[in-house]
């Protein structure tokens, strides 16, 4: 079959900044560039609730937990979201989650670390969900209309969880000496995974020329984590927190600060199964996922004799 003209289509929408919709013609390679894209992004969601998840107990105050468990939720209802646009896309919940569950579908880096204290959750809410935002926000805009829109939503409650961990890093950086150790100590740890979220180097990346070209992504690896390293540091220096990083220094020419880059090797390592946490994160998964069997085929369940009441009604 001749698919020039549905091609011809398909670039004039993207030169024209229109969405593309599930309806709509698209090349294979873009449909699965996307679902890889936001099934990795589903799947980070889901597999982000577990490293905070196991602080809701031990949260410092009612008012804490209580901020934590819906942060937690905002999470699980941000897979959904992600999940529910994969789906548009030909492919079933059911096979992305066996993905993840299988070890064959990544998910971002960052979550194969662990929260060894009250900080870390700081650090992961200033930090982590701040290079989230710095990714999502142009995903508002991009050029497929499902991952677009779930975006928006994505966007707001993600902006409350930076605000969220940055409160925490404010109080304990002034609060006791002890404190504002162990929030210096969460920076430490959690400053070079951060810059490694972004993704490789532009020139190291498989992925990213096609995500610019049909307009998935509008910022490059690099770019971002340009904008990043601009943004953080006046933060960082605000509440008196410094980053574990001799090479920052502000270049007056590009207006931005030199920094060094992280460790890529490290990066590798972590996505092909070997973080600190991997096995423990996937071990989690795929328990939660068992234990609330009974939930998904009692929902099933009572759709299907919903269904048949309607049939006869």
């Amino acid at each position: 079959m001749d698919t020039t003209h549905f091609e011809e289509i398909f670039e004039a929408k993207l030169a024209r900044n229109e969405m593309i919709e599930p309806k709509d013609w698209m090349p294979d390679n873009y449909r699965k560039h996307l679902i890889r894209q936001i099934s990795q992004h589903a799947h980070s969601e889901v597999v982000g609730m577990l490293p905070e998840g196991n602080w809701i107990t031990r949260a410092p105050s009612l008012r804490a937990k209580k901020i934590l468990l819906a942060k937690v939720q905002d999470e699980g209802g941000h897979g959904l979201y992600l999940y529910t646009a994969a789906e548009t896309l030909g492919i079933s919940r059911d096979e992305l989650i066996d993905q993840l569950l299988t070890g064959v579908a990544k998910y971002s880096s960052i979550f194969n670390y662990p929260t060894l204290t009250w900080a870390d959750i700081g650090a992961i809410g200033w930090l982590v969900d701040g290079a989230a935002i710095m990714n999502q926000v142009m995903l508002q805009r991009t050029s497929y209309g499902p991952y677009a829109r779930a975006m928006v939503r994505i966007c707001k409650e993600e902006s409350f969880h930076q605000r969220q961990g940055y409160e925490i890093m404010t109080m304990m950086a002034r609060g006791t000496p002890e404190q504002r150790a162990m929030a210096q100590d969460a920076v430490n740890r959690w400053w070079w995974p951060t810059l490694m979220m972004f993704g490789p180097p532009d020139a190291e990346s498989p992925n990213s020329a096609n995500a610019i070209k049909w307009k998935i992504k509008r910022e490059s690896n690099d770019q971002l984590r340009q904008r990043f390293v601009n943004q953080t540091l006046p933060q960082g220096e605000l509440i008196g927190l410094t980053f574990p990083d001799k090479g920052l220094t502000w270049n007056e020419e590009k207006q931005g600060y030199d920094f060094t880059a992280p460790d890529w090797a490290e990066f590798k390592n972590v996505i092909s199964g070997n973080g600190p946490c991997n096995r423990e994160r996937l071990a989690m998964r795929r328990r939660a996922h068992d234990e609330g069997r009974w939930v998904r085929e009692a929902a099933q369940a009572y759709a299907a004799k919903n269904k048949r009441y309607q049939a006869v009604a």
